[in-house]
């Protein structure tokens, strides 16, 4: 089983969805359950409905949960959890302030031979901290198969803190273990708190190995719903994020195609430009009904417009924009009168098939000349004084003239 945590307590970020990503998609490439768990343990810092945003971007995304877990209905075990670890010595109660703690890097070790009596008289505020261990502590890692670290490198962890709220170390091993995950793959900076949370698992005698699959992932916090409203499509999203060989247009298509050998192993920025170029491709992929219906119309030839401003534009956003435009109620400052007088032949005007002749016929019924007549009969169909595609433009929007030029 495959599992992707994240915390309600801020925004997602496009790194969060390559990690969802690649466990969602290992997950059913092996054949294995994935479950989104989400961290809230620190209700004080939770963001009211930040967990159904959540769920609801991965939805977008394809990504689908076989099981959803909170980690606070899981309080009672960690509780449980680290009563045991007490109860067999393994954990003691530290009552160090953090002017003591400060001293040193490494624990000191203060707290752990405190007798009973030392302890039933004590009323000061403590921590839990589960014992250092004495053997080395290896993990399975795909990348670099097995990995081992040193015993001394591993302090005494605190495992709960002074309000008996679990650390993130101690609830995310305690939950792994309940919920029988089996493969994680995360960020390269969590690989110091692999061990940490394998000890746990060890110290409270789960013996089965989680295997790990430590990648190196985007660097950058970039808030992966203001790429959404910007107008980057999904699928171009997940193209980027996966560095396939070959684009693909849906989340079954990466399941695939998609090697996670093949990930890169070094830390990479985020790329707009980047991003930018592989959305105008998943553009020009789509049908022209697709397009269209993506920037709130339903017509093959808006989809074609679309696409044909996808050679200036990136983004969905930005096309809807400029189509929307075209079918607005234009204005000019320069050319009030001129303007007003297209329109008014516009709205009695036969239909025309051909971009010259529809033009031509105006100059003629407008006796406007030179930029008298080109720049309002550039500013009547698209609201640009200088638009160079006039030709392939009014093809397109040649059946909604009248309405354009209201």
């Amino acid at each position: 089983m495959y599992r992707f945590a994240i915390s309600p307590t801020r925004d997602m970020h496009i790194a969060d969805l390559q990690l969802a990503l690649l466990n969602y998609i290992c997950a059913k490439q092996n054949k294995k359950n994935f479950v989104i768990r989400i961290e809230d343990t620190q209700k004080n810092k939770r963001i009211e409905g930040k967990d159904n945003e959540i769920i609801d971007l991965l939805s977008i995304f394809g990504v689908n949960y076989d099981a959803l877990y909170y980690q606070n209905e899981n309080f009672k075990y960690h509780l449980q959890f680290a009563s045991s670890l007490m109860s067999k010595g393994k954990a003691f109660s530290c009552f160090c302030t953090e002017e003591e703690l400060k001293k040193s890097k490494i624990y000191s070790g203060k707290c752990i031979n405190i007798s009973q009596e030392e302890l039933l008289n004590n009323n000061l505020p403590f921590v839990i901290r589960i014992k250092k261990p004495t053997n080395e502590i290896y993990i399975n890692d795909s990348i670099k198969t097995k990995i081992n670290f040193e015993a001394d490198k591993i302090d005494s962890l605190i495992i709960m803190e002074e309000k008996k709220y679990p650390t993130s170390n101690f609830a995310n091993a305690c939950d792994d273990m309940i919920q029988g995950i089996s493969h994680i793959i995360c960020d390269k900076n969590n690989l110091e708190d692999s061990p940490k949370q394998e000890y746990i698992r060890e110290s409270l005698g789960f013996t089965e190995k989680l295997y790990y699959t430590h990648i190196s992932i985007i660097s950058d916090n970039i808030n992966l719903k203001s790429l959404l409203d910007q107008g980057f499509l999904p699928e171009a999203i997940i193209n980027y994020l996966l560095a396939l060989e070959k684009e693909i247009s849906s989340i079954e298509e990466a399941i695939d195609s998609f090697k996670i050998e093949n990930i890169s192993k070094c830390p990479s920025k985020f790329d707009i430009e980047k991003l930018k170029i592989i959305n105008k491709q998943q553009i020009q992929s789509l049908s022209d009904m697709e397009i269209s219906k993506i920037i709130g119309y339903s017509s093959s030839d808006i989809g074609k417009l679309a696409k044909l401003y996808s050679k200036k534009f990136s983004t969905t956003f930005e096309i809807k924009n400029r189509i929307d435009k075209i079918f607005s109620k234009k204005s000019s400052k320069l050319y009030i009168e001129e303007l007003k007088k297209l329109k008014n032949i516009v709205k009695e005007a036969p239909y025309f098939e051909n971009f010259d002749g529809f033009k031509k016929y105006l100059q003629e019924q407008s006796k406007l000349e030179n930029e008298k007549f080109s720049k309002p009969f550039s500013i009547m169909i698209t609201d640009e004084e200088d638009e160079e595609n006039l030709e392939n433009i009014y093809n397109l929007i040649k059946n909604y003239i009248q309405e354009i030029a209201r």
